[in-house]
């Protein structure tokens, strides 16, 4: 059944292909469903790519279907912005994000596996190309509703299948993993609670903000509830700057609580599951009762290969991947890291890790701006959204493979933050 993918897979990039080269149609409304409006051909595919992120479509053997995909869809993002009516804006984020990518090109050079390095700078270079595609497409906030409700609804679905018994036999690997599908979430959840707070339809969006938190929790993907928690608290941030604090602090001890009050999550944080709160007031926990699967242990055998020795540049772009597909015997079968802040540090050193960093501070900083110096209410919208989203799948890349998952992890916040940067042009030239 696997092999179906193959045919999805190309479905979507004749739908993709024939958007870009169509001439647009009419299309209801979002908001308003007695209105109608007509989207161009690349505001079609805008809207096709973006719902369609938590789609992965991977064989188990043979064809790598999903870095063909991804190279398919870069293509055709490259397409778009030529024949876009209007060029891609460039914040000062992307240009850091073009040198970002330059420094890893170089890291080429010197890599001792330079096809891996490809695969890694390909990977990178989606969310930007995704992002520019954005910033030149959508500069009506109906496509902005509009793709984001459509992702949204393609998200619920990959959620309903988890509950589905057998559903997996019956379209194999049509979702992403669920580690990516539950970074994914993190974007959509944020966007549901910016609806709550921005649209008159509050128990809608709130149940939806809610749904979008239940994988990670039923999964007890550790990662994506932190990275779920951190989200949540750069929104209210974003939103009440100071005057989060009491918010953010709440947020905090809820998620504290939750690792010692609920037992699936203490059990899995712990190698001794009878810790207490009171053992965490108290500094009774020490670092080595925390469960991190083995992972602490082979990013220190990973640092001491690659990085140490190295700090500055590392050892090259792909370093790490290609060390680990070569030799999966030395980390349990593992062939990725689990951690992007360890792969930054050791294919590219810490110049590759602070800039990579000074892309995520400058990518909310100016969502922040944006927020607060908005005229129209979807503005302030897709700026809250951007912002709060990527901060919280940042934060998972402590210790999970972000990168690895673009298609479907740093899409979503780098397009909120393409149709942000197209949303404040429009308003500027308006």
């Amino acid at each position: 059944m696997q092999y179906l993918n193959i045919l999805y897979a190309l479905i979507l990039a004749i739908y993709g292909y024939r958007f870009l080269k169509s001439d647009g149609k009419i299309v209801k409304g979002v908001l308003c469903k007695d209105e109608s409006f007509h989207y161009s051909g690349t505001e079609l595919f805008w809207c096709l790519t973006f719902a369609t992120g938590s789609i992965a479509l991977s064989l188990d053997v043979g064809l790598d279907l999903m870095a063909l995909r991804l190279l398919v869809l870069e293509i055709f993002c490259i397409i778009g912005l030529r024949i876009s009516t209007n060029q891609a804006v460039i914040s000062a984020p992307l240009k850091i994000y073009i040198a970002f990518l330059i420094w890893i090109t170089i890291g080429l050079i010197y890599s001792p596996s330079p096809s891996y390095g490809v695969r890694t700078i390909l990977k990178y270079l989606y969310p930007i190309l995704l992002c520019c595609f954005a910033s030149a497409t959508v500069r009506d906030p109906e496509v902005f509703f509009k793709s984001s409700l459509l992702a949204r609804t393609v998200g619920v679905i990959s959620i309903a299948i988890i509950f589905i018994p057998y559903i997996g036999h019956v379209i194999p690997n049509v979702f992403w993993y669920g580690t990516a599908r539950a970074i994914h979430y993190i974007s959509i959840m944020i966007f549901s609670l910016g609806m709550f707070f921005f649209t008159n339809r509050k128990k809608e969006n709130l149940i939806y903000t809610f749904i979008y938190m239940i994988p990670c929790l039923y999964w007890v993907f550790r990662t994506s509830i932190m990275g779920s928690l951190v989200a949540i608290m750069a929104f209210f941030f974003i939103r009440y700057r100071m005057k989060s604090l009491p918010v953010i602090a709440g947020v905090l001890v809820l998620g504290v609580a939750a690792v010692f009050m609920i037992p699936s999550v203490r059990q899995k944080m712990f190698f001794d599951d009878n810790v207490t709160i009171s053992d965490f007031r108290e500094g009774k926990i020490s670092e080595d009762n925390v469960n991190t699967n083995y992972r602490s242990t082979m990013w220190k055998d990973l640092e001491r290969i690659f990085y140490e020795g190295h700090e500055t540049v590392g050892s090259g772009t792909g370093s790490v991947q290609a060390y680990m597909y070569s030799h999966p015997e030395e980390f349990g079968g593992l062939t990725v890291p689990h951690s992007d802040f360890v792969q930054q540090k050791c294919d590219n050193g810490l110049i590759g890790l602070i800039i990579y960093g000074a892309i995520i501070f400058f990518v909310f900083a100016d969502c922040f701006r944006t927020y607060w110096r908005a005229r129209s209410a979807p503005l302030q919208l897709c700026a809250i959204v951007a912002g709060a989203s990527i901060i919280g799948v940042y934060a998972t890349f402590y210790s999970d493979n972000v990168v690895n998952y673009s298609m479907a992890t740093l899409s979503m916040p780098f397009g909120f933050y393409g149709m942000m940067l197209g949303l404040r042009r429009s308003e500027e030239e308006n």
